[in-house]
C-alpha cells in the first residue's frame, strides 16, 4: 500500500464525509461501501438488485459490526428513474457511480437495455449530482473504450473504434462527463477499469466474468471453456486496487487531476492459458486438485485480442500504486470462493 494512500485514508477517517455509492450491492460497489464504512464515512447505497446481491451487503454488515453499519442507508431503486437519482444524491458530497450493466456479450444480445442503463442512467446521475451540489463525481469507465486501437500498453488519449454496444456506452459516459465539466464546471473523474476480480464476484449466469466462473468450475470439477486459442491476454486487477483508485480520485486536490480519465489496472497482462494454470496451481496449494483441461471454443464477437494498461497517469496525478498482484489477488478470491462452496447447500 502506498504511503500516499495511507495518508488519504487517515485524513478520511479523521474527517468523515457523506458519500453515495451506486451499484452498492454489486461486486465493486460493495467493496467501496465496505472501505468507506471502515473509515467511518456516512454512506448511502443505491441498487436495483438486477445484478447486485443482498448477500454482499449482509457480508459487510457481519464483518464491520453495528457500530460501522449504522452509518449506511440503502435506497432500492433504478438509475433509469430521475426521481430516484435525485433522492439518492440529496446530501451527498461525493458520488462513486458503479451502477451499470456490464458484459460485452450481454450488450450485443440486448443493446437497448444496456443503452438505457449505461447512458440514460448515467446522464440521470450526472444531472441529479450536479443539482444536489455534489462536490465530485467518480465513475466507472472501462478499458473497452480502447476498442480496436492496436497500441500496447493502452494510454488514455489514444482510443480506437468501439467493438461492442457496451464499449459505446462507456465512451459516451466519458463524453457526457467532459461536457458537464466544460459547461457547468462539474468535477468528475473516470476510472477505466481493466478486468477487475475478487471476492463477491458472481460466478454464475451467462455473463459471469472469467475468473470467478473458472474458479468455481474448477472447484466443482466442471468444464472450463476458453474462447479462442487461450493466447488472448488481459490486465487482471484485484478489486482492492480499484477501491484505492476511487478514494484517491475523490480526495485529490490537484487541479490538473480533475476532469480526467485514468487507467486503473496492474500494468501487465496475463494470457487466458496462463490464468488457467495460475488458478489450478493456487487451488492445488489449498488442497483442491484439478485434473480437467480447458475446452477451447470459437472466438467471441466484440472481444479485444490483447489488453494492457499504462498506469503512469494514475500514478503521477493520483498517487495510485497497485497494492495486489494478480497472483496475490487470486489467492484471496479463491479463498472466498472456497468458503462460498462450503456454505452452499448440498444437492
Amino acid at each position: 500500500m502506498s504511503t500516499f494512500y495511507e495518508e488519504t485514508r487517515a485524513t478520511m477517517e479523521s474527517s468523515p464525509r457523506a458519500w453515495l455509492v451506486t451499484g452498492a450491492a454489486g461486486f465493486i460497489g460493495s467493496h467501496l461501501v465496505e472501505a468507506l464504512l471502515a473509515l467511518n464515512q456516512r454512506v448511502v447505497g443505491l441498487d436495483n438488485f438486477s445484478t447486485g446481491h443482498a448477500s454482499n451487503l449482509a457480508e459487510i454488515q457481519a464483518q464491520l459490526g453495528a457500530s460501522r453499519w449504522k452509518n449506511f442507508r440503502l435506497i432500492e431503486g433504478d438509475i433509469r428513474d430521475p426521481a430516484v437519482c435525485r433522492e439518492a444524491c440529496s446530501g451527498a458530497e461525493f458520488v462513486l457511480h458503479e451502477a451499470a450493466l456490464g458484459s460485452v456479450p450481454r450488450s450485443i444480445q440486448d443493446p437497448l437495455t444496456t443503452n438505457a442503463v449505461n447512458i440514460s442512467g448515467f446522464l440521470n446521475m450526472l444531472v441529479a449530482a450536479r443539482g444536489a451540489g455534489v462536490l465530485r463525481f467518480i465513475y466507472a469507465a472501462s478499458s473497452s473504450t480502447y476498442g480496436d486501437h492496436p497500441d500496447l500498453p493502452k494510454i488514455e488519449d489514444r482510443v480506437g473504434n468501439p467493438l461492442s454496444p457496451y464499449a459505446v456506452t462507456k465512451l459516451v459516459n466519458e463524453l457526457y462527463a467532459d461536457v458537464f465539466a466544460r459547461t457547468h464546471g462539474f468535477e468528475s473523474m473516470g476510472l477505466r477499469y481493466f478486468n477487475v476480480f475478487g471476492p463477491r464476484q458472481d460466478p454464475d449466469g451467462p455473463y459471469a466474468a472469467v475468473i470467478p466462473k473458472w474458479i468455481t468450475a474448477m472447484i466443482r470439477g466442471e468444464p472450463v471453456f476458453i474462447h479462442g486459442d487461450g493466447e488472448t491476454s488481459r490486465d487482471f486487477s484485484f478489486v482492492q486496487n480499484v477501491v484505492q483508485a476511487n478514494l484517491l480520485a475523490a480526495m485529490n486536490d490537484d487541479p490538473d487531476a480533475i476532469n480526467q480519465v485514468y487507467n486503473i489496472a496492474l500494468g501487465n497482462r496475463t494470457t487466458l492459458n496462463e490464468l488457467f494454470a495460475a488458478i489450478r496451481r493456487t487451488l492445488a496449494e489449498r488442497g483442491v486438485r484439478c485434473t480437467q483441461e480447458p475446452v477451447y471454443l470459437a472466438f467471441r464477437p466484440g472481444d479485444v485480442r490483447h489488453s494492457q494498461a499504462s498506469i503512469a497517469k494514475a500514478s503521477t496525478l493520483l498517487g495510485y500504486v497497485p497494492s495486489h498482484s494478480t497472483e496475490a489477488g487470486l489467492g484471496t478470491a479463491i479463498d472466498w470462493a472456497l468458503g462460498q462452496e462450503l456454505a452452499r447447500p448440498k444437492q
